[in-house]
């Protein structure tokens, strides 16, 4: 809208552009002040204080009724998982397979013989003295064992999901977690855009039990795991406060992005790590990262510095603000929309290998897959039109910096 591209928006409803009043009114502005003008088809609107009152009814409206229709569907939503009618996921734990005819039906469970076969060896193998997560990561990457995702190598928070998960005791249980929002950006190095919510854990006296499934190991065994994991805790290493360091879990790794760990080499010198570069198992990577280690003193001093004097000229963090409400892109966020943009290619591309497996197999007729392929084809014509201009932004603003 800001570079005029668009003088006229035709939409059938205002329910179908937006289903919060705010956020409608706010986009009718924002379009009338950049001199776009938006139509209703169904009723068409004039500049009468009587249809922009009825305009504000109808998205009152709207919004109460997107509100109705998301209690109907908790409400509902919870009815089925108390009565055992529910799956509380889509995707089935590491080790189970769902019914290709019912895939939210908890009877449809079945096991994987391989996959069970791998989670009871965790599970005996963790309850053996002395045994950490890492060494059964290691473990499975030298039988060439692959993981839930398919990758060749294991990391120490998927095995934890696993040995951490009561569905393996015979019975699945819905509302184990709830989401939050986060509190805090993931890593400097992440892309603006993409922050995911937080699954805080619920206490077990709140599970709503669904059903049983196949079970893979026993509730004595499950417990017994469940208390070394919790004494294990305690000593992870962001519990070390040992040595002090300013940027304490706040430094990330320019190469591969991941957290760099503070460590004490020789007693004297402390650095800041990439957890890349450790063993490969740890970093869930075909190979070690090849950055350096990161003289903690040294960084510390100069984010230090730097933060003082933004605090005594405050004047280039305001004119940064301004010109980000000014509309002006960050390189973080031009990369965030490209790999969006490439996220979506790679979605059609897999959605063009389905249609074609599904007419080979004369599920569809051929001018059914013609059809089909055709719109996927133009959508992905679009979306390369798209990721242009977000390159030549990209160079417009490495060349500006």
């Amino acid at each position: 809208m800001k570079s005029r591209e668009c003088d006229r928006v035709l939409v059938t409803a205002p329910d179908r552009l937006a289903r919060n009043d705010v956020h409608q009114m706010v986009l009718l502005e924002e379009w009338a002040r950049f001199g776009c003008i938006a139509e209703f088809l169904d009723r068409p609107m004039s500049d009468d204080p009587h249809d922009h009152l009825l305009l504000q009814i109808r998205g009152a409206v709207a919004e109460y009724e997107r509100t109705l229709i998301g209690e109907r569907m908790r409400r509902g939503r919870l009815a089925k998982l108390r009565a055992g009618l529910l799956l509380p996921w889509t995707y089935p734990p590491y080790g189970y397979r769902l019914h290709p005819d019912r895939p939210r039906d908890p009877r449809g469970v079945t096991l994987e013989p391989a996959e069970a076969a791998v989670v009871a060896e965790l599970f005996a193998l963790y309850r053996e003295p002395g045994t950490s997560l890492m060494d059964l990561a290691r473990h499975l990457d030298a039988r060439g064992v692959p993981t839930p995702s398919g990758k060749p190598c294991w990391s120490g928070p998927t095995i934890r999901g696993i040995l951490c998960n009561p569905t393996y005791t015979g019975q699945v249980y819905a509302q184990r977690t709830r989401c939050r929002p986060p509190t805090h950006r993931r890593s400097a190095t992440h892309p603006i855009g993409r922050s995911h919510d937080t699954a805080v854990p619920q206490p077990a006296d709140t599970w709503i039990p669904v059903g049983p499934v196949p079970a893979v190991v026993s509730q004595a065994h499950f417990d017994e795991v469940q208390a070394k994991l919790a004494t294990n805790r305690s000593f992870a290493r962001r519990n070390n406060t040992a040595h002090p360091y300013l940027l304490r879990v706040l430094v990330s790794c320019g190469c591969c992005g991941m957290a760099c760990t503070a460590r004490v080499a020789n007693g004297r010198t402390s650095y800041y790590v990439c957890t890349g570069k450790g063993r490969r198992s740890s970093a869930s990577r075909a190979a070690c990262c090849p950055a350096r280690s990161i003289p903690a003193d040294q960084l510390d001093e100069v984010v230090w510095n730097d933060l003082c004097a933004l605090l005594r000229e405050p004047e280039p963090l305001a004119a940064a603000v301004a010109r980000a409400h000014g509309g002006a892109w960050l390189p973080q966020e031009l990369l965030a929309r490209r790999e969006t943009l490439h996220r979506a290619q790679a979605h059609l591309g897999q959605q063009l290998e389905r249609l074609t497996d599904a007419y080979l197999r004369a599920v569809i007729p051929l001018d059914e897959y013609e059809r089909r392929r055709r719109d996927r084809e133009q959508q992905i014509q679009a979306l390369a039109s798209q990721e242009e201009p977000c390159w030549i932004a990209s160079h417009r603003v490495v060349s500006e910096a």
